[in-house]
């Protein structure tokens, strides 16, 4: 029983890769016959017959019996002399069938069969994967850490599936070791070869979407809706909100008492600082909520340019900024509108400088550093604490004292 012997051997690879044994012998067949074609040319006139239960498998081959001599093609007809040494009462005409052993086909064939079996099994797995995590692309998946490469980190799932995360697709205050469980979303499925690679992200608007999703229950069950989200991944995110019950305070119930709900999606996220804001179609208010923490004066919006002038006292302009810019820069992402901040000022303030008409007193680089976090002008400098502008930019407390000097020099003038 060789043909049970060459099918019990593979039983590994249903183990293994979770293939059904009614599976196992459909790729069996496919394989068989086109070993079948490769010795005989043809696998129309042999019937395979596959016993699932039982593993077992046999190899007929069907052939005509013709006269002595007559024998045009070996593999479809047989001579009458050959058929009557299986059956003596055969006669010209006559179909015969005669089992095919796996020796037959011969060694060299038997190990290229199953190669092919091995391909084929991989190809049927592969396939599978692929289609399993297509399905469930932009869903949150846990996986755990097997080794940390410089450009990505590699996980496995319970099942032992890979999965890839990029170096891109990783928050930049991420740190993982062998063992720890990683949590993100299914960014993409992409065939490389036969193989799929399942590419994994936390720095997706969509992995805090879902995040939401599986932390707060009211946007769980439909009560609340998560409008439109925008991030600057481990730094700063802004997140709308909206609830078609009045009762319900969606940025409330986001937020939770103390920042008890949101505490850990923050964590999750590396402590990326994130606004929950009330979504609303009056686009004058919308821009005023999403430039949160500032206090907006007044608002002139350019509808046909998407641009919109923010007016605010001075003391709210670097908190419309924010750090690095990013505050206005989510809050236009989140509006869909360019931003243009503009200070209001008293009679004095108007006789401000702008910082970069100190460019022969001041470094380019340290002009910079100001206005990264909004502070364009002499005042805008001079009304800062300097333990504070230090907190919030990269300069030394030395600099920042002498950019004061050069400016009070001015003033006192």
């Amino acid at each position: 029983m060789e043909n049970l012997a060459l099918i019990d051997s593979f039983s590994e690879f249903k183990d293994d890769k979770l293939i059904d044994r009614v599976t196992l012998m459909a790729i069996l067949e496919d394989v068989f016959r086109n070993a079948l074609k490769k010795k005989y040319g043809s696998d129309d006139n042999f019937d395979i017959i596959i016993n699932p239960d039982k593993g077992d498998m046999e190899i007929w081959r069907n052939r005509v019996v013709v006269a002595d001599g007559e024998v045009e093609d070996p593999n479809q007809e047989i001579s009458l002399s050959e058929a009557r040494k299986i059956e003596p009462d055969f006669e010209v005409g006559e179909d015969v069938s005669e089992e095919v052993k796996l020796i037959q086909l011969g060694r060299r064939a038997i190990l290229a069969l199953r190669q092919n079996l091995i391909s084929k099994i991989h190809e049927h797995d592969n396939t599978n994967l692929y289609k399993q995590f297509k399905d469930i692309i932009g869903d949150i998946y846990t996986a755990e850490v097997h080794h940390v490469r410089p450009k990505a980190v590699i996980l496995v799932d319970d099942e032992g599936n890979e999965i890839v995360l990029p170096k891109e697709k990783q928050i930049p205050s991420d740190f993982f070791r062998k063992g720890d469980n990683v949590r993100g979303i299914i960014e993409s499925v992409e065939l490389k070869g036969n193989k799929p690679q399942i590419i994994m992200s936390r720095t997706s608007e969509l992995f805090l979407e879902k995040l939401f999703e599986q932390e707060i229950p009211e946007v769980f069950d439909g009560l609340i809706m998560v409008k439109k989200v925008v991030r600057i991944p481990g730094e700063k995110a802004k997140v709308a909100v909206d609830s078609y019950d009045d009762r319900i305070d969606p940025v409330g119930a986001c937020v939770g008492m103390k920042g008890s709900r949101i505490h850990g999606i923050v964590r999750e996220l590396g402590n990326e600082n994130i606004d929950v804001i009330n979504y609303t179609t009056n686009t004058q208010l919308y821009i005023s909520r999403a430039l949160s923490p500032a206090k907006v004066s007044s608002i002139k919006i350019d509808e046909t340019n998407n641009r919109a002038e923010v007016f605010l006292k001075l003391e709210e302009v670097s908190k419309a900024i924010g750090r690095g810019g990013h505050n206005i820069k989510l809050a236009g992402l989140l509006t869909g509108y360019e931003l243009d901040v503009i200070r209001e000022g008293t009679a004095a303030e108007d006789e401000d400088v702008e910082l970069t008409e100190f460019s022969d007193e001041i470094e380019g680089w340290v002009i910079e550093e100001f206005a990264k976090i909004g502070l364009d002008t002499a005042r805008s400098v001079l009304n800062q604490d300097v333990q504070d502008l230090v907190r919030r930019t990269d300069l030394e407390e030395e600099t920042i004292l002498e950019v004061v000097r050069i400016l009070k020099e001015e003033f006192e003038d």
